[in-house]
């Protein structure tokens, strides 16, 4: 028996032993290594998705780890090989399937979320789901792999182009992530972030960073863009005061790519959109090309993700840890370390 992290009920998790069974056809056991707690798995803790998740659930989807076991009919991979994983598994006969856009198939099966994810000791997957890891880069940064491949889809999505002004309302992990990847596609990014902790961060990361609680953010924006506003913004804070402000920093013809999810619907400034002929950009999850590019930012240091990993608690830890990450204070990305054998006797 190994250990797993279980959603129970609205902030209700617990660590129990969790039964495994060999790989089947087409599949790989893993032995995860560390584990990111993302907004998503803080909103499961807050029962928000008690309608899709089914309990007791295992959660986590942004990890690194390695092969333990290959089950029938896999080549290619062995035991001992670093991977992680794009935690999707869609039908290929849905429409947007058919239409090419396998990643927002229409009945998908969100790894994590809709099935056992990843907040275990073992966890058996498609081998169809694993990206490779280089040899090098060490699996707690490797574990930033998967919202960094967020963040790359993000800037693809919106066609961030050279010299573009860029702004980035909200600066979390994904927010930050995103101002780093935009800024390696030769943007000018400027951030938009209340958190003080999350302001130095960035700064210290290179980043410009605004406070709109005592900064003019469209004001700001007009004096760096000559009056012009800017090309992309991102919402990623999903606040209502966030898509205000991401609607009013853009230019002529400006693109407003949604990241953050907002549970509830927000009053927009169509107007604004009409005046300007603005584009809303829609942008949810990845595709494969989309983890291997962010594979390779975090190993060769454009993402310094290192750099994000605020603490790393043991797997026995873990439901304490997402009650640190929702008050906030001075706290980025929190890891879980699922290698721990010693973890099952503390149960």
């Amino acid at each position: 028996m190994t250990l797993a992290v279980r959603y129970l009920s609205a902030r209700t998790l617990d660590t129990a032993p969790a039964a495994t069974a060999p790989p089947g056809p087409g599949e790989v056991e893993l032995a995860p290594a560390y584990v990111g707690i993302c907004g998503t798995d803080l909103h499961i803790f807050h029962g928000d998705m008690d309608a899709r998740v089914h309990t007791p659930a295992v959660l986590g989807h942004e990890m690194s780890g390695l092969v333990t076991q290959v089950g029938p009919d896999v080549e290619g991979w062995a035991p001992g090989d670093a991977v992680t994983v794009m935690p999707l598994r869609w039908d290929d006969t849905c429409p947007a399937c058919r239409a090419g856009h396998q990643h927002i198939c229409q009945h998908l099966d969100f790894i994590g979320i809709d099935s056992p994810g990843a907040m275990q000791q073992r966890w058996t997957v498609p081998a169809s789901t694993l990206i490779r890891l280089p040899d090098t880069l060490p699996l707690d940064r490797a574990a930033l792999v998967e919202p960094t491949a967020v963040a790359v889809h993000d800037v693809g999505r919106a066609q961030v182009r050279e010299g573009e002004k860029v702004v980035v309302v909200g600066g979390g992990p994904v927010g930050v992530l995103i101002a780093l990847v935009a800024r390696a596609a030769g943007a000018d990014v400027r951030v938009v972030e209340l958190s003080a902790h999350r302001r130095l961060l960035a700064q210290e990361l290179g980043l410009t960073v605004w406070n709109p609680a005592d900064d003019d953010v469209p004001k700001l924006v007009g004096a760096w863009t000559g009056d012009a506003g800017a090309d992309v913004a991102f919402e990623v804070s999903g606040a209502a005061g966030g898509v205000d402000t991401a609607v009013d920093v853009l230019g002529v013809r400006g693109r407003l790519c949604l990241v953050a999810i907002h549970p509830r619907p927000r009053e927009v400034n169509l107007h604004r959109f009409f005046w300007r002929e603005l584009t809303l950009i829609g942008a949810r999850l990845y595709d494969r090309s989309d983890f291997e590019k962010a594979v390779a930012l975090v190993a060769d240091g454009t993402v310094p993700a290192e750099r994000l990993i605020s603490k790393v608690v043991p797997l026995t830890q873990a439901p304490a840890a997402f009650e640190a990450l929702e008050s906030g204070g001075d706290v980025m990305k929190i890891l879980v370390d699922c290698t721990d054998d010693a973890q099952e006797a503390a149960v």
